[in-house]
């Protein structure tokens, strides 16, 4: 009788312990559907883009989007402003290297945009040039002409050398003008000084020209990805596949710099010794710190009191 007893409470709290809700099915959580019908990136390659170079040499992309049976394609489009366009119409997802005046700009005009990582900061790499090697301070700066891309990383930093010396952009007589047509023309004595980065700062400097400044403690040359909130809502499976992709990208190059050198050599035209020679000026580490976004809101400060920008937004906000 005892046993029985025994074997019949045994039943009972088995009973309890798992036949409750016995009928209900768990709970099922739906498989990740892509919203798009392929992936799109942008390819920006100057000025010395090292990751997209390796990135695209490697097809590195285009492997790991066929886990989600998506194709890849580039984007060539370059122009900050092209760029957010873009984005903001869907043409393109994912942002691999943008000015960040760019993105703020965008989102003071009310664009969904988000900043995912840092692509570069590259002070060093953003210069200004001259014939005359007198031009050596600020002050002498003071009624040139100079000719540069406005509302960019190099405008910014030219701002900044002026504020250096108490002088503003009113001082000046800025034109804008694309890096090429700011070398000839400083070449052909139309203006006094001109804005330059990357290997056309390179090739200014072997040809004598005479560096006034570099962006070092002026300028972060801070360059960025990004896409949009609603993308990284829909689709985050394949946003982490993109930041997996980055830093694979910077793996690589760390294990095979050789190699990742002799890409960005064929791929830029550039002999490889002028790529061992900018490389160092590139600082790739994606991490976004409280410095990267003390640094935006210094660029933003700027775009505002150049009229760039005519409100400010919540740079906090940008970022996921």
């Amino acid at each position: 009788m005892k046993k029985c007893l025994l074997l019949l409470l045994s039943v009972m709290l088995t009973v309890l312990m798992f036949g409750c809700g016995s009928n209900a099915k768990p709970e099922k959580k739906e498989a990740y559907k892509p919203t798009v019908k392929k992936v799109v990136a942008t390819y920006v390659q100057a000025p010395l883009n090292v990751p997209s170079i390796v990135q695209k040499e490697r097809k590195s992309f285009e492997e790991a989007y066929k886990a989600y049976g998506l194709p890849f394609e580039y984007s060539t489009i370059t122009s900050g402003a092209d760029q957010t366009a873009a984005l903001a119409s869907g043409d393109i997802q994912l942002l691999n290297c943008v000015g960040g005046s760019s993105v703020l700009i965008s989102a003071a005009a009310g664009a969904d945009i988000k900043i995912l990582s840092v692509y570069a900061n590259a002070p060093k790499a953003f210069r200004i040039f001259s014939k005359d090697s007198a031009i050596k301070s600020p002050a002498d700066l003071k009624g040139k002409t100079i000719g540069g891309p406005k509302g960019t990383i190099l405008h910014e930093l030219l701002a900044a050398y002026l504020k250096k010396g108490g002088l503003s952009m009113k001082d000046v007589k800025f034109v804008n003008m694309g890096l090429p047509a700011a070398r000839a023309a400083l070449e052909g004595g139309k203006i006094d000084a001109a804005l330059q980065a990357g290997p056309l700062a390179y090739t200014a400097e072997k040809a004598g020209l005479h560096i006034v400044t570099n962006g070092e403690g002026l300028v972060s040359g801070l360059t960025v990805t990004a896409t949009s909130a609603k993308f990284y809502k829909e689709n985050k499976p394949l946003v982490d596949t993109f930041l997996k992709v980055q830093k694979e990208s910077l793996k690589f190059m760390a294990e095979h710099k050789a190699e990742a050198m002799q890409m960005t050599a064929k791929a830029t035209g550039l002999k490889p010794e002028a790529v061992e020679a900018m490389y160092p000026l590139y600082d790739f580490n994606p991490a976004v710190t409280d410095t990267t976004k003390k640094n935006l809101k210094e660029t933003q400060d700027f775009l505002v009191a150049s009229g760039i920008m005519q409100k400010k937004v919540d740079v906090d906000k940008l970022f996921f």
